[in-house]
């Protein structure tokens, strides 16, 4: 078999790319065929050499050259600490396609060190789907920990919380916070913070070696509004306010600022803490929420990235 050196880059970029659209977006081979504008016989040779140069594993183990050039951009611009731009489908109108294996990958990572770390984690779609891509692993060595609660008012709770998935998957020792996503009034936010068991988790989160978090837009389609944490009239107040998205429930400007009052006066999550040493990585990805991206990196509240190419585009545009 020829060394890598001696295939031409441009053909290993297309094998990349054309397993990529085999093996984790699941087309077909005329569909990769339509989409590269090749022949159904050239798609065909380009998955084989794609798994015969060992780009394939589980996960894509080639980064193509275009998603290289927008994650070295991303880092240069906002001085990330981490930065990965996977590729986009132009067909498939999820944006969390791709994204979950890379965030599963960079997961697995931190879980494969042998020190004990803790490991903070958000909450939401993305981050829920990164870790059903994650392995069975046994970890007892690490903390995993919750930054928020996920019960609303009523009880309800959001089917997004990824805390207990997580331990499940790695066999981990595990701090779910046991708190609304709201707290009724800054007073409450205050007793409940000061419960013993809290507050250790609390305190357990500033610690965090690595946190994984998701990026929330504003709006109708925000997980927020959609989720029942939030009424119209709150989310209409916080837009007039200046919002433009929200991290674990915490809601920010278009420069990364927290938003003075309204729901971030009873946001009973961990705080946060912009500009931190530590590893924050967003996982997020998708036209409604670049400017929220957008935001959390113009204020540092991350400081690692895992997208798309696409939103990686719009996110360089301006």
């Amino acid at each position: 078999m020829a060394a890598r050196s001696d295939i031409d880059t441009s053909r290993l970029d297309d094998a990349a790319r054309a397993g990529w659209l085999y093996y984790v977006a699941g087309n077909t081979q005329d569909e990769i065929a339509r989409k590269l504008g090749v022949s159904r016989q050239s798609a065909q040779r380009l998955v084989s050499l794609a798994v015969s140069e060992r780009l394939i594993k589980v996960r894509l183990d080639h980064p193509i050259a275009r998603c290289m050039e927008l994650a070295a951009k991303l880092r240069d611009k906002f001085g990330l600490q981490i930065c990965e731009v996977v590729p986009s489908d132009p067909d498939n109108p999820s944006p969390i396609v791709g994204i979950d294996n890379a965030a599963a990958a960079e997961m697995e990572r931190h879980l494969k060190a042998k020190e004990p770390k803790i490991i903070a984690f958000g909450t939401g779609r993305a981050l829920r789907a990164s870790v059903d891509q994650l392995p069975a692993m046994n970890c007892p060595q690490h903390r995993i920990v919750s930054l928020l609660g996920n019960m609303n008012s009523d009880g309800s709770a959001s089917a997004y919380n990824v805390i207990i998935r997580m331990a499940d998957r790695v066999n981990a020792r595990h701090y779910p916070m046991p708190l609304p996503v709201f707290a009724s009034s800054q007073e409450e936010r205050t007793l409940l913070h000061n419960q013993e068991p809290v507050h250790n988790i609390l305190e357990l989160a500033k610690q965090a070696d690595v946190t994984f978090v998701g990026v929330g837009n504003m709006g109708k389609t925000a997980p927020l509004y959609v989720d029942g944490f939030i009424d119209e009239g709150e989310m209409n107040a916080l837009e007039s306010a200046g919002a433009i998205g929200e991290i674990t429930s915490w809601v920010y400007d278009k420069d990364g600022k927290l938003i003075d009052g309204l729901t971030n006066d009873r946001v009973a999550s961990a705080p946060l803490t912009p500009a931190s040493e530590k590893p924050v990585i967003g996982i997020a990805a998708g036209s409604s929420k670049v400017d929220a991206i957008r935001g959390a990196l113009n204020g540092k509240l991350i400081n690692g990235l895992i997208t798309n190419e696409r939103t990686a585009e719009q996110l360089l545009a301006t």
